[in-house]
């Protein structure tokens, strides 16, 4: 069972997804999906139930080591969606 705090962490991990598609940076869930090897159906499933056991923490990882995305946000919501001098 996830808590709401893993919850919540699920859910900026698709905020973080749509805001570097909204800046061009990808051009949406299927090049996050095909780069990684990721499923897509269980990447749309868990953004209809984020309370579901699908997500895997390296996605997280992926985010902030190719597009700069700050894991403190992405762990926790407090400071900016990109890290410093990103």
């Amino acid at each position: 069972m996830n808590t709401p705090d893993s919850q919540a962490v699920v859910q900026r991990f698709f905020q973080a997804l749509y805001y570097l598609k909204a800046e061009n940076i990808i051009r949406g869930k299927q090049t996050f999906t095909s780069k990684y090897g990721i499923n897509r159906w269980n990447l749309n499933s868990l953004e209809k139930d984020p309370s579901s056991n699908i997500f895997q923490v390296a996605w997280l990882g992926y985010l902030v080591k190719d597009f700069g995305v700050s894991s403190r946000w992405l762990l926790t919501g407090q400071g900016n969606i990109l890290a410093k001098g990103k």
